[in-house]
């Protein structure tokens, strides 16, 4: 039989542990066909020479934000100032670009690596020329305004539950709204057009293939602070019917864009989408993943709900987004719906209420196919990592935020909480599944970055974080692929190169396991292909 297209001449690490390195596979339907000697005698509408080079399953980010990182590339880019000059030049220079009623829009910005400065909204008024000023802290759980901002957003003396407009000591707006307080300018200013959304797909999507990313989860769309739109699963569609979406994505809606949806009398009331769809919906290309919910805030804005107090801090332990019976009340409505439920979980204390909702969940309902779990985990106990075993639930932790704000996270909690952040070998040394996620546009997204962090635990300053909780270049390998297949529910489908399986494959010039841990992040990513379509080299 004629395939659609043979890798040969390469060291293809399957993930099967009884043929785990071949030289060849075969590829037809956008499937694995065969592998190694069953090759042989196939005839191909495509051969590629890997030349001795190493061939992995694609790569599998759990945890991204695509149309967020597609923003933020049409945005003024504010990731690499070292200064709060650098900032205010950054602002002055698009102050020409657009007429005195348009807003400059900035992302990227990390206090932390100001040593928590922020910008001060009168020189932003002035260097912008009087235009308003949206700056959206790269954490995503702050952001800041100048004068004019404020103005136009109106916010004055208004608060909001689950957030925080940030007051000098004489009561006067900063201009940093923490969380919540977002929707204030957000309300003015969303939602983007649907086209503008899918132009930041093609953008984030292309460079996810030059990474050798094939897989990508969007961990919150169409609502909350998060969304950018509420038709943004619509964007997705018009991306993937336009050919500009490069990478299989899973799309998790924010609770927020989920409604009351009416049924039989005798059914229980439920929140969904408008049609009833849930998790699961879609193929092997765009589908719904677990609804988001966010319990608490950040780390580094010290909005994360913590069981002890933030260091430095007496008063301050963090804060949920909204009250805990509120949050009960939603979650068990979705999960009645049939949805996952993926709750981000910062903070120990807020770990607790995320786990005792979960728990409550899946005995009324059972457990799901799309598994539920956790986002970050920044703060785990011993006794809540015995806790998320029991339950099956996983913790998709990000470890690149070590190499980008280690040392502003271990300000935050102290050494002791320290050893209990960001955990990995803990997790696999229960049996939980480890997957690789980036957060980005949060941290850097590369995801061979992301698995030399997890295997070097080496914050900003070259410190150690928690050293025994590192993972081996294999172990981290794995995470990147079938790891985070499994707790996204697609391990039976990809995260291995065997037959079944959907070739989605990374090419490099090493295995990560063949050179110094230091240089895993810049080993050459040669091709990416999904579905044996290259989206990226050869």
């Amino acid at each position: 039989m004629k395939v659609d297209l043979i890798v040969e001449n390469g060291r293809i690490h399957t993930g099967d542990p009884d043929e785990s390195i071949v030289d060849s596979l075969a590829v037809a339907g956008g499937r694995i066909l065969a592998i190694g000697k069953d090759v042989e005698g196939l005839e191909a509408r495509e051969r590629v020479d890997a030349r001795g080079g190493v061939v992995l399953p694609g790569f599998n980010d759990a945890h991204a934000h695509s149309v967020w990182f597609g923003m933020t590339l049409l945005e003024t880019d504010l990731s690499g100032v070292t200064s709060l000059d650098d900032v205010y030049r950054a602002i002055g220079e698009r102050a020409g670009d657009g007429g005195p009623e348009d807003w400059i829009i900035a992302s990227g910005f990390n206090p932390v690596l100001l040593h928590g400065a922020v910008p001060d909204r009168d020189v932003l008024d002035r260097v912008s020329g009087g235009r308003p000023v949206w700056i959206k802290h790269a954490s995503g759980h702050s952001c800041q305004l100048n004068g004019e901002g404020l103005r136009r957003t109106a916010v004055g003396d208004r608060e909001i539950d689950g957030g925080r407009v940030v007051r000098d000591e004489t009561g006067r707006p900063t201009g940093v709204l923490e969380e919540r307080a977002m929707a204030f300018v957000q309300d003015v200013l969303l939602p983007y057009p649907l086209d503008v959304i899918e132009r930041a797909l093609d953008l984030a999507t292309a460079q996810y293939a030059r990474e050798g990313l094939t897989s990508v989860t969007d961990c919150g769309v169409a609502g909350g602070w998060i969304g950018h739109a509420p038709g943004e699963l619509a964007a997705y569609q018009n991306a993937r019917e336009h050919g500009v979406l490069r990478t299989r994505m899973q799309v998790m809606p924010v609770i927020d864009a989920l409604v009351d949806v009416g049924g039989h009398a005798e059914e229980p009331a439920f929140l969904g989408l408008g049609t009833g769809i849930r998790t699961g919906w879609g193929d092997d290309v765009l589908q719904l993943g677990p609804v988001k919910v966010f319990t608490d805030g950040s780390i580094l804005g010290r909005t994360a709900q913590l069981s002890e107090h933030y260091e430095g801090c007496p008063d301050n332990h963090g804060y949920l987004q909204e009250d805990a019976s509120t949050l009960r009340r939603r979650v068990l409505a979705a999960y009645a719906a049939g949805w996952s439920v993926a709750l981000h979980a910062v903070g120990d204390a807020a770990l607790d209420v995320a786990l005792d909702v979960i728990e409550e969940a899946m005995t009324l309902h059972g457990r799901r196919l799309v598994p539920n779990r956790v986002e970050h985990g920044t703060v785990v106990r011993p006794d809540q990592v015995a806790r998320l075993a029991s339950l099956g639930v996983a913790c998709v932790v990000q470890p690149n935020f070590l190499p980008a704000f280690g040392e502003g996270m271990r300000r935050a909690i102290g050494p002791d909480r320290s050893r209990w952040s960001h955990r990995a070998r803990s997790f696999l040394d229960v049996g939980l599944p480890v997957a690789l996620s980036s957060d980005r546009p949060v941290a850097p997204g590369a995801p061979l970055g992301g698995i030399q962090a997890f295997v070097e635990r080496l914050t900003e300053d070259g410190i150690l974080y928690a050293p025994e909780e590192r993972l081996t270049p294999s172990e981290a390998v794995r995470a990147a692929t079938l790891g985070s297949s499994q707790v996204t529910g697609q391990d039976a489908h990809k995260g291995r190169l065997v037959p079944g399986q959907l070739a989605d494959m990374v090419f490099l010039e090493a295995h990560p396991t063949e050179v110094a841990v230091s240089d895993i992040h810049a080993i050459p990513v040669l091709a990416t292909a999904v579905g044996g379509v290259f989206t990226h080299g050869y």
